[in-house]
């Protein structure tokens, strides 16, 4: 058997992470069919496995750190590796700024609260077993706090109980471990005695049911072995296709029951609004005051500047409002419950059928993701300066429900991450085909030839050949000194980059793009793409058409506009 560590370090963070992501990515399905509160929107599982997917490759990220920093602690010179602190503040950061819906906001402030306690013993290497105690208290008081109107019957209880269960242990992280565990699973059971309609559903808490699996993960951790379990806590049903029967419609289907006796959820807000928000604590208190009177279902969580905002609105625009209001909003996702989610009034969801073939596209820019969504594309908006993680990717393969799907990263750095994404979405019965197209200019002219109604396999080499056959580059501001394969460039230089290398430096950015452009047109092209950014100047796209026109014969020019999209110019040449 593997060696298991005895103290919680930060190897152990590391691991937990893995394990927690693996016993989610088991049970997401799971989790996702007893989803009847707050909002029976059936997702659950899927938000908090993307909140431990991005709290995972946060840890990694200073794991990886720390090793090309040469961080070095021993006499032999060898790395000794990021503190616990560090590793437990990377995995808290990580589960704020990717943290989705109702429950995974709050296990971001379960993380947080718990790194609270780890950063207070400084660059301690370890803690025992009356830490991991005193770090799963603070985690389930913090949670609690963050939430406007704290529910008994929800993941807030069951953290609760697992932090009561902990503190009447004694021994080391594994006894521990097990003791929250074993608490949080008996609290779990008794959800339904507390909410009246996870009884009418027959379920339990789905927010609770993942804790449980992140506890299973920790108790391995420290042990090497999950924990016993009993049949599926979650008494999901299923229907004669194989699909979970949404928990609502099976309440009521027996013809014993009195009128009213399911009568379904009154209705509640229509939008989904989080964000993320720089700003004061001040300016947070007030917020809060300002979000619970616009709607429900409210978490706060962060601090030290950097806060998680969750609320279910009517107006997701008086939402945003309160948000810049307070500080700088950014990373805002608004979501409309549809007209069959519980939360809506509505007596179930319709089985929507699937189409035949989808195309799953990153971009990088609002613009663009019209564009994609226009011409019939579920498009997925990349973030400046952040990597996406897999699980975004395969939540938008499921999005376009379909039983083929053409996936376009149109980035270099997503190819592994895409290729993960396509192979978890096989598993699950699609049949998906990974272009490797890298820019969002390859993708348009994928996109361009894509015909649904052809056979799979000739509709992905047609799409191929039109990406490989498409010249890309961009013009980009350098934010720092660098050495580039054109030489050494100066911070505010414009940099033209031709199918990912810097070959033009300048200091103009139509000079740079006129450059540009010249040079890939010498070697010949039919279709000039020009997708401009917010902060490209008015006239460049004017004086690169007339560039074209002029210049050379029988080459169309289009034009669209990206939105942020990073870079100031996008050009591709077909």
């Amino acid at each position: 058997m593997a060696q298991v560590p005895q103290t919680f370090d930060a190897p152990a963070v590391r691991t937990w992470c893995g394990l927690a992501l693996r016993a989610l990515g088991r049970a997401r399905e799971e989790i996702d069919a007893i989803n009847v509160y707050p909002v029976a929107d059936g997702d659950t599982g899927t938000n908090l496995y993307l909140t431990v997917e991005s709290a995972a490759a946060a840890v990694e990220a200073v794991f990886a750190a720390h090793e090309v920093g040469g961080g070095t602690g021993g006499a032999d010179g060898t790395s000794s590796g990021p503190s616990l602190a560090d590793a437990a503040r990377a995995m808290a950061h990580g589960a704020l700024i990717g943290a989705r819906g109702n429950s995974g906001t709050i296990l971001a402030q379960l993380l947080r609260g718990m790194a609270q306690v780890f950063a207070a013993d400084g660059d301690r290497a370890h803690t025992d077993g009356r830490g991991l105690c005193l770090a799963l208290r603070r985690a389930a008081d913090s949670a609690r706090q963050a939430v406007a109107h704290p529910m008994e019957g929800t993941v807030l209880s069951v953290a609760s109980a697992a932090a009561d269960a902990a503190t009447g242990a004694e021994g080391d992280c594994g006894t521990v471990a097990l003791a929250a565990y074993e608490g949080a699973c008996a609290a779990l059971a008794a959800t339904p005695g507390q909410l009246a309609v996870l009884e009418r559903a027959g379920v339990v808490d789905a927010g609770g049911r993942g804790l449980v699996a992140v506890l299973a993960a920790l108790v391995e951790t420290f042990t090497g072995r999950t924990p016993e379990q009993g049949a599926s806590p979650s008494a999901t049903a299923v229907a004669a296709d194989g699909r979970p029967v949404v928990p609502h419609a099976r309440a009521c289907a027996t013809e014993d029951d009195g009128p009213g006796a399911c009568a379904p959820p009154a209705s509640g807000p229509a939008f989904e609004v989080i964000y993320l928000l720089d700003a004061e604590d001040a300016a947070v208190a007030r917020l809060r005051e300002r979000l619970d009177g616009l709607g429900d279902s409210l978490v706060v969580v962060g601090g030290d500047g950097l806060w998680n905002v969750h609320v279910h609105v009517d107006d997701a625009g008086a939402a945003v409002e309160a948000g810049v209001e307070a500080g700088r909003p950014h990373r805002i996702r608004i979501t409309h419950f549809g007209a069959g989610d519980a939360h809506t009034g509505g007596s179930g969801r319709p089985h929507r059928e699937r189409a035949q073939r989808a195309v799953v596209a990153v971009v990088p820019g609002e613009g663009l993701a019209g564009l994609y969504t226009e011409a019939g594309a579920t498009a997925v908006l990349a973030r400046p300066g952040e990597q996406l993680a897999s699980g975004e990717l395969v939540e938008a393969v499921r999005r376009a429900h379909a039983h083929e799907v053409v996936l376009l990263p149109n980035d270099p750095e997503l190819r592994h991450t895409a290729s993960a994404a396509a192979e978890q979405a096989r598993g699950e019965g699609v049949r998906v085909a990974l272009i490797p197209t890298r820019s969002a200019v390859q993708g348009i002219a994928a996109l361009a030839v894509h015909e649904p109604g052809r056979r799979f396999d000739e509709d992905v080499v047609a799409m191929t050949s039109a990406a490989g056959a498409t010249r890309h580059a961009e013009v980009a501001v350098a934010e720092r000194q660098s050495w580039t394969t054109a030489g050494i460039c100066q911070a505010g230089d414009v940099l033209g980059l031709i199918d990912g290398d810097v070959a033009v430096i300048g200091s103009d950015v139509a000079a740079t793009a006129e450059t540009v452009l010249d040079r890939m047109l010498s070697a010949g092209g039919e279709l000039v793409t020009l997708v401009l950014g917010d902060e490209a100047p008015d006239s460049i796209a004017d004086r690169l058409q007339t560039r074209v026109r002029e210049t050379y014969l029988a080459v169309d020019t289009v034009v669209y506009q990206g939105g942020r999209q990073g870079a100031l110019l996008l050009i591709g040449v077909e």
